[in-house]
């Protein structure tokens, strides 16, 4: 059996070491501090008894169970990644234990009246009665995705301590900047050796994907021309004015606050302004590759426009393809769901199979030559203060991870 304590032990461990990335950082990884668990995470992996344990100029971290068979078996991969959401800060994390949850609210913080309340985050109902962590209301928690490495380390010590469970080869690595959308980008696939892996990095018990947004990025930069507003008439080109018309322009509805499923969207994150300059940052997201090329092209169009409204080139839309939708890549090897769906049957766990609504570093590692899908870490709210994680979920996560691990020794067997 895996021991509750020491699964809390563990996950509070590594949850109360900040880690949080930097967008605007050029290095690998973005911030210094994400090396405190970096290190610390190499270090237990020798600990525990794995081999061949690497720890790269970038802080990537690789390291290998080795087979206790005597036939061949495909190696596998689990991989999670240690940076937090820049969203909200992950310094100064302070987990709290709430035992047997009633179902009821829970105070975060009740200086601040920060509530944990089922009335608004549902799925708090479905843990009644087991342990949950959470936040003190004024970090995130780091659940994702310290919860997934949490699992792959625990999972790797309890196959150390139980060879009478057969496996093959097994791989973990652990990577940076996931958060900022660079956790694959200097991941050593050749190296890393695997034929498949798995990100364990999703949210609700269950949940198993292998499909996930299309994704690019969009600045759009308009210009105007400023001038004595007393003397305006005639001369002055608003760019915020420009800007609301893009905006506007728009579907309304394919926003992130009213698509769902497979509903794609475009997301005005972030914008900044002025008379004679504003720029507009968006993200550009769909399922469907066909819809993705329509999305961008709507804004490619809807620039023309403008500019040809005013006579001149006014505005500018610069777009960059940021990741893919990995099925392309997984369904040609459906069997490495298959036995993710199977361990979690076998363990009476209902797989939840649905597609991704963001990123994941499974997509990109997917289409560098390591099919990857991606499996419940067992968080819920991610990247803000309402964040939890119950106990029991990275207990069956762990147990996943062994049950794959044992099915696919099994499958290959004479």
């Amino acid at each position: 059996m895996i021991s509750k304590e020491h699964i809390i032990k563990r996950f509070t461990g590594y949850v109360t070491i900040d880690t949080e990335s930097d967008p605007n950082s050029k290095t690998t990884p973005s911030t210094e501090k994400q090396w405190d668990l970096a290190n610390k995470l190499a270090e237990e992996l020798k600990t525990i008894g794995m081999q061949d344990v690497s720890i790269d100029d970038n802080a990537y971290i690789m390291a290998t169970l080795p087979s206790n068979i005597d036939y061949d078996v495909p190696t596998i991969g689990f991989i999670s990644h240690f940076d937090t959401s820049p969203d909200f800060t992950g310094a100064n994390v302070n987990p709290q234990i709430i035992e047997a949850y009633d179902g009821k609210d829970i105070v975060l913080n009740e200086a601040e009246n920060i509530i944990l309340s089922p009335d608004y985050f549902e799925d708090l109902l479905l843990y009644k009665g087991q342990t949950l962590i959470t936040t003190d209301g004024t970090t995130l928690l780091g659940a994702d995705d310290k919860a997934g490495i949490c699992e792959i380390v625990s999972a790797m010590e309890y196959l150390i301590n139980n060879p009478e469970i057969k496996h093959g080869k097994i791989r973990v690595g652990f990577t940076p900047d996931e958060e900022i959308g660079r956790g694959a980008h200097k991941f050593d696939v050749e190296k890393f050796g695997a034929d498949w892996a798995y990100t364990m990095d999703g949210s609700q018990i269950g949940e198993l994907e292998y499909e996930n947004f299309n994704a690019a990025s969009a600045v759009v930069t308009i210009k105007g021309k400023i001038v004595h507003p007393g003397y305006a008439k005639g001369k002055m080109i608003n760019s915020m004015y420009i800007a609301t018309e893009f905006i506007n322009s728009l579907p309304r509805l394919e926003t992130p606050e009213h698509t769902e499923d497979y509903q794609g969207f475009f997301h005005l994150h972030d914008m900044e302004g002025s008379v004679e300059e504003t720029k507009l940052q968006y993200i550009i997201r769909d399922h469907d590759k066909g819809h993705f090329e329509a999305r961008k092209e709507v804004m490619e169009k809807l620039t023309n426009e403008l500019n040809s409204q005013y006579g001149m080139e006014v505005i500018s839309t610069q777009i960059k393809d940021q990741y893919f939708n990995m099925r392309e890549k997984i369904e040609p090897v459906m069997h490495i769901v298959d036995i993710a769906e199977e361990a979690m049957k076998q363990l009476d766990i209902k797989p939840l199979i649905k597609a991704i609504r963001g990123g994941t570093d499974g997509s990109q590692l997917s289409y560098m030559g390591l099919p990857c899908p991606n499996i419940f870490a067992g968080g819920h709210n991610f990247h803000g203060r309402y964040e939890y994680v119950p106990v029991e979920s990275i207990i069956k996560a762990t147990e996943v991870i062994c049950k794959i691990a044992e099915l696919t020794a099994l499958r290959n067997k004479n």
